[in-house]
């Protein structure tokens, strides 16, 4: 295969080569943010995605003598990153789901229990600086789509090396013998599984509201359903709330596998759990995943406002299909303090 790396970073990697880590950092920099995306939806874990890029970086550094450098610098951290991903979601050290939570209320019974327990929320903070190389002509997922909660917990039902081959493909637009390299695999073998996971992703329900697309992020039509949501959840009126959910709206909250399906049913959890006792909520916006996100701050009636946890809104057309609950210790994630001075 004919050389692809320039003179510019040819030079870099004998200086890493040699030990500069200057030189290693300016070759992997542009890179590391769309690895750490990468990374993200092969795992769906925020903090998965950050050990695994940190363990790719200790690879290449360790590795570099054996780099051929038949392929860019790009593509090779890729390799590591996708195959040391595969190493994570092969082993049995995932998240496990936790037990409800919540003193002296009891939820509803759910409509199902969620397997993706270990999914986490992704800052759009850092997706602003993780475009990275523009997607490859055979990508089918626009950017937006392929990193949406909806997304990324789909793509965790897909078993490994599915997952991995529909993300380079798809997602990624890897040419097939550019993946089938990525993978010490055949064409043969990377086009099979490419089937099988797209098979595999048309299988599950995805509530869309009869189809309709989410509204532009920033939109004036983002922003009036998403000011509607904030009233109507900080004020607790469920019938506003419900108001607001389409038909086949649902609800998780991982780590607890907890899911509920339909409008009258999140909004009977809502009612019942998250708003039980007289309990009232600040939301505070930021965005997570693509997609409008709130940190929740449980109010007092003095001392300050303890954070409860991150709650992302999947919309489509004017209304809300998904509600996404996480856990508070996500908050520094977005920049969000774990508590606020009391109102």
């Amino acid at each position: 295969m004919k050389k692809v790396v320039g003179v510019l970073t040819a030079d870099l990697i004998s200086k890493a080569r040699a030990g500069d880590d200057g030189a290693f950092r300016e070759l992997t920099e542009p890179h590391l943010r769309e690895l750490q995306v990468h990374c993200y939806r092969m795992l769906g874990s925020f903090a998965d995605a950050e050990d695994a890029l940190q363990d790719t970086l200790l690879s290449a550094w360790q590795g570099l003598d054996g780099f051929e450098e038949r392929a860019s610098i790009r593509t090779w951290l890729y390799r590591i990153a996708t195959n040391r991903c595969l190493s994570t979601l092969r082993s049995a050290g995932r998240r496990q789901a936790k037990e409800w939570n919540i003193p002296g209320v009891q939820p509803p019974e759910p409509t199902r229990l969620g397997e993706v327990v270990w999914l986490e929320p992704f800052p759009d903070a850092l997706l602003g600086t993780a475009t990275g190389s523009p997607p490859g002509p055979e990508a089918v997922y626009e950017q937006a789509e392929s990193i949406s909660l909806a997304f990324v917990t789909a793509l965790q039902t897909l078993p490994p090396r599915q997952l991995a081959v529909l993300i380079l493909r798809d997602v990624l637009g890897f040419h097939a013998s550019e993946v089938a390299e990525l993978l010490d695999s055949t064409v043969e073998s990377v086009n099979s599984a490419l089937k099988r996971a797209r098979a595999g992703l048309q299988r599950l329900p995805r509530p869309t509201a009869d189809g309709e697309p989410p509204p532009v992020p920033g939109s004036a039509s983002e922003d009036a359903i998403v000011a509607k949501f904030v009233s109507a959840y900080e004020s607790a009126d469920i019938d506003a709330l419900v108001t607001l959910l389409t038909d086949d709206a649902f609800m998780s909250m991982p780590p607890m596998p907890l899911e509920y399906h339909g409008r009258d049913l999140v909004g009977r959890f809502c009612d019942e759990t998250l708003f039980a006792a007289g309990r009232r909520f600040d939301l505070v916006a930021t965005q997570a995943n693509g997609q409008p996100a709130f940190g929740a701050y449980l109010r007092s009636p003095a001392g300050p406002r303890h954070g409860t946890g991150l709650i992302v809104i999947g919309l489509a057309g004017d209304r809300i299909c998904a509600l996404t609950r996480f856990e508070s210790s996500v908050l520094p994630w977005f920049g969000l303090p774990l508590s606020l001075p009391g109102r």
